[in-house]
């Protein structure tokens, strides 16, 4: 009962699946959207330019028909006409193809969140079986496909019956009409035709929209099992994460138990804070924490300045606001300048020989670092 429930697919599928299905190529999209997007495009070009593009072409029209009993047809004439008729379509015909190429690219950007997915282009030899296919076209999706398909016809074929309808009152088919008009008829009826089946169109692209959201939703969904799965791997990255975040805590331990040799004054509290500080007079422009411990590391500290004789100074309110306000390799903050000033100033007067084997253990220390590629 347990694998049962394992293997039904029943919780829904979390952002990383979502993720690499939509790398895939899995995800809503609707061939109708893209229809939509194409006929408003077009609609709006011959809302534009079918007029000017009408009276060209009735000019042309009359100028061929005035002239037909005095044009010469030879070699020599017809290619001027021709490039003539030619240069007018085109001029007719690219600002139609430019917006529905830039409508086609815009329906699919919406439709994908503009992400690329280059994957969905791979060659996958599952979809070349024919058992595969025969899933296809017998399945419930082919169906609702075919539900769509046949409400597109209904909507072409009452655009086309309303537009009819519509234009059928027009001066064209019930009075003599100049020859210039033709252009005007044809940018109505062709808005007229395109405004209605975009209406149609886009009601059945709506719900088919809808329904590849619901199936492509209903498809992603996982088993239990496959949650389990993810949640463990994504616990293992969580462990590779502590694991190297230890690691570079112990690494910065190493390098502060380092530099606690050549710090002017170890501040403690004085048992469960140690803070180590260094001032290079010309090179710091505030003295800089080296090292900072509490509890067991402050003992660290305390033991290896001790043994080194670097002087350590109790200060509990100063060495407790150093350890919270204190970053390591960075000088310690402004509101305590003066307090560790005057700490140093005892320092410097007590501890004449530290700070003359000083300079030489520091210098001794850049040496080491410069050596080893600077790595403790």
């Amino acid at each position: 009962m347990a694998d049962t429930d394992n293997d039904q697919k029943t919780e829904l599928a979390s952002e990383k699946h979502i993720n690499e299905a939509f790398e895939q190529g899995q995800f809503a999209r609707s061939q109708e959207i893209q229809t939509v997007f194409t006929l408003a495009a077009v609609i709006l070009v011959l809302g534009l330019t079918t007029s000017q593009c009408g009276r060209d072409l009735g000019e042309l029209a009359i100028g061929i028909f005035t002239q037909l009993g005095k044009m010469r047809i030879d070699s020599d004439s017809l290619p001027a006409q021709y490039t003539g008729i030619v240069m007018l379509m085109g001029q007719m015909l690219l600002p139609i193809l430019v917006t529905c190429a830039i409508a086609a690219l815009l329906a699919g950007g919406l439709q994908t969140g503009f992400r690329v997915t280059p994957k969905a282009f791979a060659l996958r030899f599952e979809n070349l079986s024919p058992v595969t296919g025969f899933g296809r076209v017998f399945s419930k999706a082919a169906l609702v496909r075919a539900g769509l398909d046949i409400l597109k016809l209904v909507a072409v074929g009452f655009a086309l019956r309303s537009g009819l309808n519509a234009l059928m009152d027009d001066p064209l088919f019930s009075a003599p009409i100049e020859l210039a008009y033709l252009g005007t008829f044809l940018q109505h009826a062709a808005v007229a035709f395109f405004t209605r089946m975009l209406l149609a169109l886009g009601i059945i692209g709506a719900i088919g929209y809808a329904y590849e959201v619901f199936k492509t939703r209903k498809d992603l969904m996982m088993t239990r099992q496959q949650v389990k799965d993810e949640r463990r791997q994504s616990d293992g990255d969580a462990m590779v994460k502590a694991v190297m975040r230890r690691m570079a805590r112990r690494l910065m331990r190493k390098q502060m138990l380092a530099a606690v040799p050549t710090a002017d004054v170890v501040l403690t509290n004085p048992t469960h804070y140690a803070v180590a500080l260094k001032y290079e007079r010309g090179l710091d422009r505030a003295p800089v924490v080296l090292a900072k411990g509490e509890n067991q590391f402050a003992r660290r500290i305390k033991a290896l300045a001790a043994e080194h004789g670097v002087p350590m100074v109790e200060n509990k309110p100063v060495a407790q606001m150093l350890f919270a306000m204190g970053e390591v390799g960075e000088t310690i903050p402004a509101p305590l300048y003066q307090a560790v000033a005057e700490i140093l100033a005892v320092v410097y007067r007590t501890h004449r020989y530290y700070f003359h084997q000083l300079k030489i253990r520091r210098l001794t220390a850049s040496v080491s670092a410069n050596a080893t590629g600077g790595v403790v």
